[in-house]
C-alpha cells in the first residue's frame, strides 16, 4: 500500500481527535504491526479486559439504564423515580442539591437559594425515608452521585433499608465518594484531602462487612472531562485517582483482594465516536495492568474496570436544542460499544433547566432503541481488529501512561492535586477547545454554524419557590420533636471516632437513626478534621 496516501502534503489540514491525536485519512495493518492480540486485545471477560469484563457482555445482560434525576424536596423526587421505573428504567441514580453535598442543613444561612435546585434537598432519615417511599431497596440498584457527605448518605440508606425490615447484606448500588476529583474539578469538597481520604478508607472497611454488594466508590472521569479536559486526560486523571485511592486503603491495612473488587469508575461520553470507543477500551486494558502488575492483586475481578457512562452534558446547547437528542444518541452508542456497565442519557433540555418528564422520557428512549433495535449488543466488541480503533486504543493508552509518568515524578495524585498540575493542564485544554470554537476550527451544530435566527421556546421544569421554606420548616420541626439524649450522645461519638482514628461510619449510621441531621454531622467532623481552603491555580 503506497504510503504516499497516508501523508497530508499540507501540514495546516491535519484532522485530529479532540486529544490532539493525529488521524489518517485510512488504516491499515500496517499500523497494528508488532500488536500482540493474546497480550493486548484478548477475550472478553479475560485479562487484560480490553474487549469487556464480562464474557458475555450484553448477550448475557444488558447494561444498567440508570437516569439520573432529583429535584426539589424528596417527594417530588421520588414521584419521578416513580414515573422513571414505570417506563422501563433499571436502576436509580439519585442527584442531590448543592447544601447536601457539602454538609449544609437546608436552613442553613449559606443554603439560601440554593435548596432543592440542582437536586434533591436531604436533610435527615425522614426525607430519605420520603425519597425511597413504596420502593423496595434490595430489589433495586440505586447510584448516588455524593462525595464529601457520602458517608453520611450511605448510612442514610442503609438506616431506611433497616426500618423498611430489609437485610442491608442485599443492598447494591455506588456512592460516588471521589472527593479527588472535586478538588480538581468540581468545588464540592468538605474536609482537607487527607482527612478525605481517611473516611473513604473507613467506608471500604465498613461496607466490606456490612454492605458487601455495595461499591463503595464511583472514581470519576467524568466530572474532570465537563471542566474541559481531553480523552487521554480523562483517562489518564481518572486512573491516578484510582491508584490515590488503592494507596491509602493499602496504607489504612486493607488487602487490596478485599475492596478492590467492588471498585468502579465512572466516564463521560462525548461526540467524538471513535475516540470514545478507543477510551473506554485503553481505560480497561490500563487498569488491569496497574492493579495485576503496580498492586499485585491476584483476585482477577480486581483487575476489572466496572464503569457507568453519562452523556456529555458539557456538550449541550441551549441554541437549538433538539440537536442535543441527536449528541445523546451518539454519545450513548459510543458508551454501549466502549463496554459500559450502566448508561445515563442526558435529556435534551438540560442546557435551560432540570429536566421536564417528557424530556427524561425521550432519553431513556434513546437507551432502549439502541439496546433493542440498533443490533448494537448483539455481539461482543464489535469494534475489536478496526484497524482505526485498535491504533487509537494503543495511542490513547501510550498519552495517558506518560501523564501518569508525570504525576509519579511530582510524587502521586495528592501531590499533584496540591500543585496544581491536574487542574492547570484541564484549564489549558478547556481554553484551547474555547478558542478553537471561537474561531470556528471546531463546529458547534447551531452554535457557530447552522444557526437558526429564531427559536420557538421549550417548556421547561421550574422548582416551586415555595419548596425552599417548606423544607426549612421540615428540618426545624425534626429537631423539636427528636429525642435530645440518643442525638447528642451519637455526635459525641462521631466526633470523638474522627479525632480517635476509629472507624467513624458505625458512629455515623448511630447519629443517622437519632435523627441527626447532615448538617450536624458534617459540623462534628469539621470540628476535628477543619476544612479545604483552596489553592489558587494562575
Amino acid at each position: 500500500m503506497s504510503e504516499k496516501l497516508k501523508t497530508r502534503p499540507d501540514a495546516s489540514t491535519e484532522i485530529e481527535t479532540s486529544s490532539h491525536i493525529p488521524v489518517n485519512p485510512f488504516y491499515t495493518p500496517a499500523d497494528l504491526k508488532g500488536t500482540d492480540y493474546e497480550g493486548e486485545i484478548g477475550y472478553p471477560g479475560e485479562y487484560p479486559f480490553t474487549r469487556g469484563v464480562q464474557a458475555t457482555m450484553y448477550r448475557g445482560r444488558l447494561w444498567t439504564m440508570r437516569q439520573y434525576a432529583g429535584m426539589g424536596d424528596a417527594e417530588e423526587s421520588n414521584k419521578r423515580y416513580k414515573y422513571l421505573l414505570a417506563n422501563g428504567t433499571t436502576g436509580l441514580s439519585v442527584a442531590f442539591d448543592l447544601p447536601t453535598q457539602i454538609g449544609l442543613d437546608s436552613d442553613h444561612p449559606l443554603a439560601a437559594g440554593e435548596v432543592g435546585k440542582v437536586g434533591v434537598a436531604i436533610d435527615s432519615i425522614e426525607d430519605m425515608q420520603h425519597l425511597f417511599d413504596g420502593i423496595e431497596l434490595t430489589k433495586i440498584s440505586t447510584s448516588m452521585t455524593i462525595n464529601a457527605t457520602a458517608s453520611i448518605l450511605l448510612a442514610l440508606y442503609v438506616a431506611v433499608a433497616r426500618r423498611q425490615g430489609a437485610d442491608i447484606r442485599k443492598l447494591s448500588g455506588t456512592v460516588q465518594n471521589d472527593v479527588l476529583k472535586e478538588y480538581i474539578a468540581r468545588g464540592t469538597y468538605i474536609y482537607p484531602p487527607q482527612q478525605a481520604m481517611r473516611v473513604i478508607t473507613d467506608m471500604f472497611a465498613w461496607a466490606n462487612e456490612n454492605v458487601p454488594d455495595w461499591n463503595t466508590i464511583s472514581i470519576s472521569g467524568y466530572h474532570m472531562r465537563e471542566a474541559g479536559s481531553t480523552a487521554v486526560q480523562e483517562v489518564a486523571f481518572t486512573l491516578g485517582n484510582g491508584m490515590a485511592y488503592v494507596e491509602a486503603a493499602i496504607k489504612a491495612g486493607l488487602d487490596v483482594d478485599q475492596f478492590a473488587p467492588r471498585l468502579s469508575f465512572f466516564f463521560n461520553a462525548h461526540s467524538n465516536f471513535l475516540e470514545e470507543v478507543a477510551k473506554f477500551r485503553a481505560a480497561r486494558r490500563m487498569w488491569a495492568r496497574i492493579m495485576r502488575e503496580h498492586f499485585k492483586a491476584r483476585n482477577p475481578r480486581s483487575w476489572m474496570l466496572r464503569f457507568h457512562t453519562q452523556t456529555a452534558g458539557s456538550t449541550l446547547t441551549a441554541q437549538q436544542p433538539e440537536n442535543n437528542i441527536v449528541r445523546t444518541a451518539i454519545q450513548a452508542m459510543a458508551a454501549v460499544l466502549g463496554g459500559t456497565q450502566s448508561l445515563h442519557t442526558n435529556s435534551y433540555d438540560e442546557a435551560l433547566a432540570l429536566p421536564t418528564e417528557q424530556a427524561a422520557r425521550i432519553a431513556l428512549r434513546t437507551q432502549q432503541v439502541i439496546a433493542y433495535e440498533s443490533g448494537a449488543p448483539q455481539t461482543i466488541d464489535p469494534m475489536a481488529g478496526s484497524y482505526y480503533v485498535e491504533s487509537l486504543t494503543n495511542e490513547i493508552e501510550k498519552r495517558a501512561a506518560e501523564y501518569l509518568g508525570k504525576i509519579e515524578v511530582l510524587g502521586g495524585m495528592l501531590k499533584a492535586i496540591e500543585h496544581g498540575f491536574v487542574q492547570q493542564e484541564i484549564q489549558n485544554a478547556a481554553y484551547e477547545y474555547q478558542q478553537a470554537v471561537d474561531h470556528e476550527q471546531a463546529i458547534v451544530v447551531g452554535v457557530n454554524r447552522f444557526e437558526v435566527e429564531e427559536e420557538k421556546p421549550i417548556p421547561i421544569q421550574r422548582i416551586d419557590p415555595a419548596l425552599e421554606p417548606r423544607q426549612i420548616e421540615r428540618v426545624r420541626a425534626l429537631r423539636a420533636k427528636r429525642d435530645a439524649g440518643p442525638w447528642k450522645a451519637a455526635l459525641t461519638g462521631v466526633e470523638d471516632a474522627a479525632r480517635s482514628g476509629a472507624n467513624v461510619m458505625p458512629r455515623i449510621l448511630t447519629a443517622v437513626e437519632a435523627s441527626a441531621t447532615v448538617g450536624e454531622i458534617s459540623d462534628a467532623m469539621r470540628r476535628v478534621f477543619g476544612e479545604y481552603k483552596e489553592a489558587v491555580v494562575i
